[in-house]
């Protein structure tokens, strides 16, 4: 089942961005954003549901942006849980999302992969999206906690 995320979800939520992501993040700091969001309009956080338990996320912010003079959708994350990937839900989650965001008036979606998933790039091809552009990151923190000089 597919359904607009709520904040009894954050906890499994959690747990799917921080398996994706292959590191534990700051549980306190996630409920705090995740609790803006889900009452914020700008952000709808899809999820799926199977069994009582959480499998999916796509988490999708909606903005005016200037370079597209235009409403766009960006999924900000996008997780399935290992056991239920390559089973069609990765698929209809991100064609929901396409509708969410065409009903929202949004133009276009999108989205960033890290380079290394390569299996993640090759399902966004097969799903018709485009690697048309370059995203270029920069840490501003120290190792040690400290901001960078």
């Amino acid at each position: 089942m597919y359904r607009k995320g709520t904040l009894k979800d954050c906890k499994e939520v959690y747990d799917l961005i921080c398996e994706m992501e292959s590191s534990p993040l700051s549980y306190d700091y996630f409920y705090e954003i995740y609790k803006k969001q889900i009452d914020d309009a700008h952000f709808y956080c899809l999820v799926c549901e199977y069994n009582n338990h959480l499998i999916g996320v796509l988490n999708l912010r909606f903005e005016e942006q200037l370079h597209h003079a235009a409403y766009i959708a960006e999924a900000l994350e996008f997780a399935i849980h290992p056991s239920y990937r390559k089973k069609g839900i990765g698929k209809e989650m991100l064609s929901t999302a396409c509708k969410l965001a065409k009903e929202a008036g949004c133009i276009q979606l999108e989205l960033d992969c890290n380079q290394l998933r390569t299996d993640t790039h090759r399902f966004y091809l097969r799903e018709g999206m485009n690697n048309s552009h370059f995203k270029f990151t920069k840490t501003l923190t120290n190792t040690d906690g400290g901001a960078a000089l």
